[in-house]
């Protein structure tokens, strides 16, 4: 405020010079603001400013006054007698709408003071008027400053403001997610490479659950499956020859640790970042990431409904969206009827799947006969009361079970081995690997598996990538793991130097991308993998249903 107030007397230290017939009272009155006797000098000026006695001089005498009262901190009385001469075109019109506006910032009449700013013409002071803008709402609310974005977008101190007050929040609404974006679409991109260098980092929480140090993670948490599988992709870049830089945070599962951990170079200067995983922590990473423009990618879950409004946050896997849209894509391609009986777990993405399923189903024709949370107890009688049983005949004429749960896998496969039944059963592919599952031995081959980045099984990628992993570790590569693996390499054939390291790009360039260990990926124009094939299995092979 005190740069401000010098700045106005300043500016204006060349105003009206004292000429023969100017009264006493108004070089009276001159000498009080000199003197920075702003409440005399305030009381002085105030007769001066009747127009019918002074005429133009009251136009100098209400803007000297106004300085006065600004600097009193007196905003109403600046307001008060700037008010009469605001549309009057004189010699310091434009200095006068520039005071007016401080005295409205200074009596939080945000908003007049940016339409008394959107009508000055001259552009030094326009300039400055712009930053006595950010001066003062770079302390504003983000719900005041997105609400009036369109209205005074123009005014580079507002935008300036908007995008300090956004970058300070932790986490961000989508409306002010897109007003970041649009402020951001106005200016160069900042995030363009130094180097030729993929900067790789990894945010997971590797002692969140109990362990003291990253050495003592236990080797079968998924988390350190997941890491031994981007580690193994990132080494196999670099024997490829592709230059790949892998940093590693632990974010603990602690907010403020992670936080601090967002302000480390190695972070801010990243092509990239995978994890963290948890959603608390992945909202945090992906205000961030919208922030920094760098992209973050959330490398395990299925629950993409808050980054849908992102422009740097990705699923690596499908959303609930993309998989429901597979589902209803597989049993619209085989034609077994209308009617069908949705199970979910108690899984957050189950459930949300299985409600939207249901809706989506009902609007392409379906008749979604039961809908119902299943778990290892029930799971067997909620097939029976469908007539999935010995003797009887069913009452739908298709089954999706959502569940990656091994006990109500195990549960529903028991009753299938002891009955015969061909009802198609769509589950998710992670039964594939149930290992008490023979799915071949059935005598009607009527399960279906929901692709979730499924894994080629038998491809030589695949072969050659076990064979290599177990020559490190005398261990097979867990499913984890194989995602891992498969997500350095989607991110390695889409972040190149020739783009430079533009993610975006490189994934609108083609729909559907052939992966290395899995069967696809498809993110053109989405912030997930929306390639989501039901399969079938014959012979021992998964084809995808057409």
């Amino acid at each position: 405020m005190r740069n401000l107030l010098i700045f106005v007397f300043l500016f204006f230290a060349g105003q009206l010079s004292i000429a023969q017939g100017i009264p006493e009272e108004y070089v009276s009155a001159k000498n009080m603001l000199q003197a920075k006797d702003y409440w005399g000098a305030i009381n002085a000026f105030k007769p001066l400013t009747d127009a019918d006695k002074y005429g133009n001089l009251a136009n100098y005498a209400a803007f000297h006054l106004a300085e006065a009262a600004v600097a009193a901190n007196q905003p109403a009385q600046a307001i008060s007698a700037l008010q009469p001469v605001y549309g009057k075109n004189w010699n310091k019109s434009d200095e006068a709408k520039y005071l007016l506006a401080i005295a409205y910032f200074q009596n939080n009449q945000n908003s007049e003071a940016l339409r008394v700013i959107k009508s000055i013409k001259d552009d030094q002071i326009q300039s400055q008027a712009y930053n006595a803008t950010y001066e003062y709402l770079s302390q504003a609310t983000a719900s005041y400053l997105v609400a009036n974005l369109e209205e005074f977008k123009a005014n580079e101190g507002y935008t300036a403001a908007l995008a300090s007050v956004l970058q300070k929040q932790s986490i961000m609404s989508a409306s002010e997610i897109a007003a970041l974006k649009q402020i951001k679409s106005q200016t160069p991109s900042k995030n363009q490479p130094k180097d030729e260098i993929l900067d790789l980092v990894v945010i997971l929480p590797f002692t969140g659950s109990g362990a003291s140090s990253i050495s003592n993670v236990n080797p079968g948490d998924f988390v350190f499956e997941l890491y031994q599988g981007i580690e193994f992709g990132v080494d196999q870049m670099k024997a490829e020859g592709k230059k790949v830089k892998l940093m590693t945070f632990d974010s603990k599962r602690n907010l403020e640790h992670l936080a601090n951990l967002l302000n480390d170079p190695e972070v801010k200067k990243a092509d990239v970042i995978i994890g963290p995983i948890y959603p608390e922590e992945s909202e945090l990473v992906s205000a961030f990431a919208e922030r920094e423009e760098i992209p973050f990618v959330h490398p395990l879950s299925n629950l993409g409904e808050r980054f849908e409004d992102a422009e740097y946050s990705y699923l690596f896997r499908p959303s609930v969206i993309s998989l429901s849209a597979g589902i209803i894509s597989g049993l619209r391609s085989q034609r077994w009827g209308s009617r069908v009986a949705i199970g979910y777990s108690g899984s957050s993405r189950d459930e949300k799947l299985g409600l939207l399923l249901r809706d989506e189903l009902q609007k392409a024709g379906f008749q979604v006969t039961k809908v119902q949370r299943v778990d290892p107890r029930n799971a067997s009688s909620f097939l029976q009361g469908l007539g999935v049983s010995r003797g009887s005949t069913p009452s739908v004429d298709q089954i999706v079970m959502l569940a990656d749960d091994p006990a109500i896998g195990q549960s529903v496969f028991s009753l299938m081995e002891s009955i015969t039944t061909s009802v198609p059963v769509l589950v998710m592919d992670s039964w594939l690997g149930f290992n008490f599952a023979n799915f071949e031995m059935l005598e009607y081959p009527n399960f279906y598996f929901i692709s979730n980045n499924t894994p080629m099984f038998d491809s030589e990628p695949m072969a050659k990538f076990r064979s290599q992993y177990y020559e490190r570790y005398l261990a097979y590569p867990a499913m984890n793991t194989i995602l891992g693996m498969e997500l350095v390499n989607w991110l390695g054939a889409n972040l190149t130097p020739s783009y430079a390291f533009d993610l975006r790009r490189g994934l609108n360039q083609r729909a559907f991308q052939q992966g290395k260990l899995t069967w696809g990926f498809n993110f053109q124009n989405s912030n997930n993998n929306s390639y989501t094939p039901v399969f079938k299995l014959e012979a021992g092979e998964l084809i995808p249903l057409q």
